[in-house]
């Protein structure tokens, strides 16, 4: 026995603290994602204020550029993995409805909620397979199947799992036919998720609308700064030609007119590109987080094609 105590762990650990809801690391990563972001947004930021007052230089580089970097890092990092976690929890609750139907199944045929919770563990709910197999096994260890269920609600943390498992904790505990509720909200679920799929469908379209107007207003601004451009400065070539000792005041005119108007350009786009992105977001799920996604792949988009053509 001595030898025995020897492998004994220096404390036993509760049944919480075995199965209970833990920290997940995928948060972790997502608060260095956007500390590490912001930090970048931030420090483009500064050198465009560096440039613009003349502390700095840094060549052909402007205060625009640095100002596009940081717009993109806070916009990137935020919507691309707030639509990751979006898309993770959709997958997840699609199966709830199924792993409920199964488990009122069970209790029809008399089986208790924590049974039938252990019978349905066996079966493949997706992304919702581990939750589902931590609760049974927690339930093997002695815990409630209402318990059970309050600490898998704190562990997904999401506004439709948290409703279910608190409406079944009520019934449970009431002594009610759980069975029978169980049935209800599995209904009510598929109910409103396929309600939300066909509005996200609706809404694609409208997304897709977006998109082509923004890129008909680029290949206006492409357009305009081909045709519009050339004119201005053979404006300026004429007005040198006719009028002799004004000539030089005309063509200087135009000289600063045209990178004034091309930043005009660039600028308008950029803030097109930012407003139509979280637009489109609002559109698809009613989220500007996601909206961030899309502002961020049309402001590089913009950024792209005016600041190599506007030349």
């Amino acid at each position: 026995m001595a030898g025995l105590a020897f492998w004994k762990p220096q404390r036993d650990l509760s049944l919480e603290e075995m199965y209970g809801p833990r920290i997940d690391a995928k948060t972790n990563y997502r608060f260095i994602i956007y500390a590490a972001a912001g930090i970048v947004a931030m420090a483009n930021l500064i050198i465009a204020l560096l440039l613009q007052f003349g502390a700095v230089g840094l060549g052909a580089l402007t205060p625009l550029d640095f100002l596009v970097v940081a717009l993109l890092a806070a916009t990137g990092p935020v919507g691309f993995v707030e639509n990751s976690r979006y898309q993770k929890i959709k997958a997840l609750e699609e199966k709830l409805p199924e792993f409920l139907r199964d488990v009122a199944e069970s209790g029809k045929f008399g089986m208790t909620l924590a049974a039938s919770i252990r019978s349905a563990a066996k079966g493949r709910y997706g992304d919702l397979t581990p939750e589902i197999r931590r609760m049974a096994a927690q339930i093997g260890w002695g815990i409630s199947a209402t318990e059970a269920l309050k600490l898998f609600s704190e562990r997904v943390q999401t506004p439709v799992v948290k409703r279910t498992c608190g409406i079944i904790i009520k019934a449970a505990s009431a002594g009610g036919n759980v069975a029978d509720i169980l049935t209800l909200v599995s209904t009510d679920i598929k109910e409103s998720q396929l309600e939300r799929a066909e509005k996200e469908l609706n809404m694609t379209a409208y997304m897709v609308v977006i998109y082509v107007a923004f890129f008909v207003f680029l290949a206006t601004v492409l357009i305009l700064n081909a045709v519009f451009i050339p004119q201005i400065q053979s404006a300026g070539g004429d007005a040198g030609g006719d009028t002799g000792d004004m000539s030089g005041g005309v063509t200087s005119v135009n000289a600063r007119l045209i990178p004034e108007v091309r930043f005009i350009y660039l600028a308008s786009a950029l803030i097109h590109g930012l407003g139509d992105g979280v637009t489109a977001g609002m559109l698809q799920n009613g989220q500007v987080a996601n909206g961030l996604r899309h502002s961020f792949i049309m402001v590089f988009l913009a950024y792209l094609m005016l600041r190599v053509l506007l030349v």
